[in-house]
């Protein structure tokens, strides 16, 4: 930065506290950066979520130093598939590069543990500030800073780099000239909370047919997955999700869709709307890179902010981490930089590592949503797939992105099939 240049308020700012913010800049404080840490609401707060974390969040949440211990998680065994008139209990693979369990936890207080913990590892986190666009330098449109409001007051904070790390909506990088890609598949998700006795059910399970009876008494299969995860407070965290690959996506009221399919649940379950807890939320997931490039002119892309969630099952919490913390490896190893050219260098170097790291795989799941978009095509695997536990076994590993590189014959198949797939 030249002597001219005003001074910077931090090395780092990152927008956004949700797990893809905190883990970013939990990174980069350990590596002895200054950095700010901005968000817009203020703890606790709610976001939509299944809160169902796989094996590849909780390795994440292990390497930070998270009490995973404590009161309040909920492990889980596996996953518990429900369709084709069958149930299957898959639980999770035994694999030298990840735990073999899972955990519950409400976003509730779940973004609020992580943002802690950066404030723990040396971060400065502000709340209640609403960033509304990025600070440019006039001579070559870099991002050098944000402009925000903090209790309706307008503030400025300047730093060497910026991270979007925003969620979906990502004002920062629209506001950078970064919009979503529309060969992109994107998921919508609807949850609310039933007081409910399979609170503290040890497994995750999923729905991969939701049946609605229609007023003639005739069944009719809807579109979308469905999921029952206990949350261990008394709650169930019940919801469902469809994908914008299906002809049905733009026509439905998600909410009633919800309604519906609950009703058809056991009565002793206790999923009615006298013990729903609050009100049905939803939100939009982006998935399979849909924005990109996820480095340009000083920003760095994590998250949501970068459409990093997993499109075979929606997963976006153990992404958010895994990206924020390759970012902040980025991030440090650029600042170490002694011009501005070598580290430019190193950031533009970003977007190949993550398509080197989830390219392949994204494309696998961008054509398996476009297959089961199609009429009885999720049917048909349903019918003809739960039957057959090894090949269950082999779709939780490639739905759950789960494998050790050098591990069985399913694991071999799985990065072979990643590897040799083009990129997203």
């Amino acid at each position: 930065m030249s002597e001219s240049a005003p001074a910077a308020d931090a090395d780092v700012i990152v927008v956004g506290a949700g797990p893809a913010g905190s883990t970013t800049a939990f990174y980069l404080a350990q590596a002895g950066l200054d950095v700010l840490l901005l968000e817009k609401t203020r703890f606790p707060r709610e976001k939509v979520c299944g809160d169902g974390l796989t094996p590849r969040a909780v390795k994440e949440l292990i390497a930070m130093g998270v009490d995973i211990d404590a009161p309040g998680w909920i492990r889980n065994k596996g996953l518990r598939v429900v369709g084709g008139g069958l149930r299957l209990e898959l639980a999770w693979p035994e694999l030298s590069s990840y735990p073999d369990f899972g955990l519950v936890r409400t976003r509730l207080d779940f973004d609020q543990i992580l943002a802690s913990n950066a404030e723990r590892g040396g971060v400065t986190l502000m709340q209640g500030v609403n960033v509304t666009g990025p600070v440019l330098d006039p001579r070559g449109g870099h991002i050098v800073g944000v402009s925000a409001k903090k209790d309706g007051e307008p503030v400025t904070f300047r730093s060497r780099l910026v991270v979007a790390a925003d969620g979906n909506s990502t004002r920062l990088s629209l506001a950078m000239g970064l919009h979503k890609r529309a060969d992109r598949p994107m998921g919508v998700a609807v949850r609310t909370y039933y007081t409910s006795p399979r609170h503290d059910d040890d497994w995750l399970e999923s729905w991969l047919e939701l049946w609605d009876t229609e007023e003639d008494g005739r069944s009719r299969l809807l579109p979308g997955y469905g999921w029952v995860f206990g949350v261990g407070d008394g709650t169930s965290n019940v919801g469902l999700g469809l994908l914008n690959t299906s002809e049905a996506f733009q026509n439905l009221d998600y909410r009633d869709l919800l309604r519906r399919w609950v009703k058809n649940m056991p009565a002793e379950w206790g999923f009615s709307e006298e013990s729903m807890t609050g009100p049905i939320r939803g939100a939009a997931l982006p998935m399979a890179f849909n924005r990109q490039p996820h480095y340009t002119r000083g920003l760095v892309l994590v998250g949501d902010a970068g459409g990093m969630i997993n499109p075979f099952n929606g997963e976006g919490i153990a992404y958010a981490m895994e990206t924020g913390r390759i970012a902040a490896d980025t991030i440090v190893s650029a600042l170490s930089g002694t011009t501005p050219a070598q580290r430019e260098r190193v950031l533009r170097a970003y977007p190949k590592t993550l398509k080197d790291a989830y390219g392949g795989y994204f494309t696998l799941g961008r054509l398996f949503v476009e297959a089961i978009g199609k009429p009885g095509v999720m049917g048909f695997l349903t019918r003809h797939g739960l039957p057959h536990p090894t090949l269950m076994r082999f779709a939780l590993k490639l739905l759950a992105n789960l494998t050790d590189r050098q591990g069985d014959a399913s694991d071999r198949i799985i990065n072979a099939l990643s590897k040799v797939t083009p990129p997203a």
